[in-house]
Order: C-alpha cells, then sequence, then structure tokens
C-alpha cells in the first residue's frame, strides 16, 4: 500500500543496504521510521516488544529473521536456538510458529554452506505469499460488500465495523479485514468505516486510522463500547476482524474485545466476519477458550497511554492512579456460533470443522 506517494510493505529486503527492514509501528501515526534488523537479537525485539505486530506480519518477520541468522552461523545448534528465541516472543499468534516450522523443516536437511540462501529465498516466498493471500481475501470479501450494497439504494454508504488494526500494517500487504474496504473502494462502492480504538494499545486509533486516512477512506474513530450502541440504531451494516489464531472448527482468537462486539453483532442480526490467511488456521486446536494459550501483557500497557503533546513531541503518560495494578489480557475467543462467515484466500465458508474442510481438504483430519 502507499504513504504519501511511495508504495511500502510492512517488511522488505533492502537491496541497496542488504538488510532487512520494517516500518517501527511504534511510533506511528505521528512519526513514520523505518529501521533496520540486523541481528536475531533485533528480531526478537521486534517482535516481542511489537514493532511489528499483526499474525502475519509476526510470522513473515521471524522467516527473515530465520534468514539473517542463517547468514551469520548455518549450524545446526544455531537453527534450534533460533526456532525456540523467536517462538518465545508472542505465544499466541500462531502464524509465528508456522514459519518458524517452515523455516526449520527447510534448513534442516540442507548442507551447511547451503542454509543462508534457502532461508532467505523461503522468507522472500513467505512474504510474497502472505502478498497474495490477503490481495485474495479482499478478493472474495469484496463479493460479501456487493451483495449488501444491491441491497441499499444506489450511492447509499455501506458502514462498516472493525476493532484493532488488521490492516496491511499487520500483515506484508492489504491487510485482512482492510482487504475486502480497500477492494471496495477501489471498486467505486462507498464506504465508511468505525474504527474501534482498541484499548489498550490503541492500534485502531493510531494505525488503523492512519490507514484509512492515507487511502482517504471515509472513517471515524470510536471508543471499544461504542459499537452495541451503533449496532442497536441500524448503524454498523458489516463487522469485519482478523485473527491471531483459528481453530480447526472455527472458534476465533483475536485482539482482546473482538469477543463483545460478535455477541453486539449477534443480538443486532449485523453479519459478523472474520477474515485470515490459511497460516492462521491451527489446525491442532479444537476448542478455543480451552486451549488456546491468552497471552498476558504488562501491566502498563493498561495503565499508561501514548500520545503527541501540543508541542508535538511523542512521550507516554500514566492515567492510573499510583499503586494501582493493571491486568492486560491480550486477546479473546469468538466462538464459531457467532461467527457468520470466514473470509479466506480460498473463498468464504462457514465457521464450522465442515466449512473449514470444504475450503482445506488437504489440511482438515
Amino acid at each position: 500500500m502507499k504513504v504519501g506517494d511511495k508504495h511500502y510493505r510492512s517488511i522488505w529486503f533492502d537491496q541497496a543496504s542488504g538488510e532487512v527492514q520494517i516500518i517501527d509501528q511504534r511510533w506511528l501515526p505521528h512519526e513514520f521510521r523505518v529501521v533496520d534488523l540486523k541481528t536475531r537479537e533485533d528480531f526478537e525485539v521486534a517482535i516481542r516488544d511489537m514493532w511489528v505486530r499483526g499474525a502475519p506480519l509476526i510470522g513473515a518477520t521471524a522467516a527473515y529473521g530465520f534468514a539473517v541468522q542463517m547468514a551469520l552461523d548455518p549450524c545446526d545448534l544455531s537453527i534450534e536456538e533460533t526456532w525456540h528465541i523467536l517462538h518465545e516472543t508472542r505465544p499466541t499468534a500462531i502464524n509465528l510458529k508456522w514459519a518458524l516450522d517452515e523455516m526449520r523443516g527447510l534448513l534442516e536437511p540442507l548442507p551447511i554452506d547451503q542454509r543462508a540462501d534457502a532461508a532467505m529465498k523461503r522468507a522472500h516466498e513467505i512474504a510474497d505469499e502472505d502478498v497474495e493471500c490477503n490481495r485474495m481475501i479482499g478478493v472474495h470479501g469484496l463479493e460479501i460488500i456487493k451483495e449488501i450494497a444491491a441491497k441499499k439504494k444506489p450511492g447509499e454508504v455501506i458502514n462498516i465495523l472493525t476493532h484493532c488494526n488488521a490492516g496491511w500494517l499487520a500483515t506484508v500487504d492489504w491487510g485482512t479485514a482492510t482487504s475486502p474496504m480497500y477492494h471496495a473502494d477501489q471498486a467505486g462502492i462507498p464506504i465508511h468505516v468505525w474504527v474501534d480504538e482498541t484499548r489498550p494499545r490503541n492500534q485502531g486509533a493510531l494505525l488503523t486510522s492512519w490507514e484509512m486516512n492515507s487511502h482517504d477512506i471515509p472513517h471515524h474513530l470510536i471508543v471499544d463500547n461504542a459499537g452495541g450502541h451503533l449496532m442497536q440504531h441500524g448503524q454498523v451494516d458489516l463487522v469485519i476482524v482478523g485473527t491471531d489464531r483459528t481453530t480447526a472448527h472455527g472458534d476465533v482468537c483475536n485482539k482482546i474485545g473482538t469477543y463483545l462486539k460478535a455477541l453486539a453483532a449477534h443480538d443486532n442480526g449485523v453479519p459478523f466476519y472474520v477474515a485470515l490467511p490459511s497460516p492462521t488456521i491451527d489446525w491442532t486446536v479444537k476448542d478455543g477458550v480451552k486451549e488456546i494459550p491468552i497471552e498476558e501483557r504488562t501491566d502498563t500497557e493498561v495503565t499508561h497511554v501514548q500520545g503527541k503533546l501540543a508541542d508535538g513531541t511523542v512521550t507516554e503518560v500514566q492515567i492510573s492512579p499510583d499503586g494501582t495494578p493493571g491486568g492486560n489480557p491480550a486477546f479473546d475467543v469468538t466462538p464459531r456460533r457467532l461467527i457468520t462467515g470466514l473470509i479466506t484466500e480460498r473463498g468464504v465458508c462457514e465457521a464450522s470443522p465442515q466449512g473449514l474442510a470444504k475450503l482445506f481438504p488437504e489440511r482438515a483430519g
């Protein structure tokens, strides 16, 4: 997607410098910073401390981290250490483990002198595959938006609510939940996006709003608890969210607060869709509530917020009383009964074992 008049991915290999580069998302929307990742430790910190975030982007970043480490040390021990070090950074998003398994499975049988080139080639492929997956999610999601538009009067706006940031910043390009929005905008369908602020890290306020601004898509930033009210009053036609891990039975684990949006949508008859590239499906898990580990992050994400002062300084301030601890589960699980459908690169299916098996028969057990 574009920043100004220049096309960017969220992670890329810069041929001129020979370095992997990322958009450091900690500073958005107030500052646009590009940084180099040169060592395995750089990739570890970037994933753990959320310089990059979003399940697909975390997976691609881990793949590039593997490739950079193989250029420095391609021995067997380095492969195992890299897998474990990067895997520990973010336990919930399944794309991370998927990408690390891909790299380890590729590299272990190879002679040492072939590992560096093979690792970088596969990292490039994983990034490119993510872009195409997300583009196709947009193609299939566009059909849903077209169906809703056909029921409205000509020229009426489709109001879409989204939670957190499942945009191109959370993937290598296009985004998951935002890809249908970008496709609809390009097709000339008038849309308006309700952007949840998404406490505690405010990825909606900081990142999704920035994306919508950058692409001139009409939108409003709302507090997390406004969604139900808007649905009650007929101001939401469709909800599209992303996912960090989806079970083989169709339960969806996503940013904390997604479950509450699904409940409100279900109560008000609003279609609730989840956009996901297939590497986000964990075929080993059936019951999301019981089996998916939920990451507990630092309480300062709850007790403090980052923002821009009147003089332009970006800083962090405390919003809670001294001595009040914060609880910070980063994700929740939305049961499949609340989900209208799953939008994948192969099409749209119901959130069920049968629905997923129909699209991915080679993976379903």
